[in-house]
């Protein structure tokens, strides 16, 4: 994703973490034994409600366009509901 050069070290860092972090998540949770992957779970299902923030922020203040954010938006909100229904099947 490219930003702006005044929010890529801030804005755009933090966002590259919060992706990465929920990333990791999924994976530990995948091998996470069955008592151990809902707290796993939640941690990610957190990250991708903080990650649909910062992409609102982002857009807010003009490092993402509308089409950017509009695509991004709607596979954060699929993340979302795929984590909702595991942690739904556990």
């Amino acid at each position: 994703m490219l930003f702006p050069k005044t929010k890529r070290f801030t804005l755009g860092q933090k966002i590259d973490e919060v992706t990465l972090a929920t990333i990791e998540y999924v994976i530990f949770a995948g091998y996470a034994t069955k008592e151990r992957k809902l707290p796993i779970l939640e941690k990610a299902i957190v990250n991708v409600n903080l990650l649909k923030i910062l992409l609102r922020l982002a857009k807010d203040t003009n490092a993402l366009d509308n089409r950017k954010y509009i695509a991004l938006e709607q596979s954060i909100l699929e993340i979302g509901r795929m984590l909702g229904g595991w942690k739904r099947s556990l």
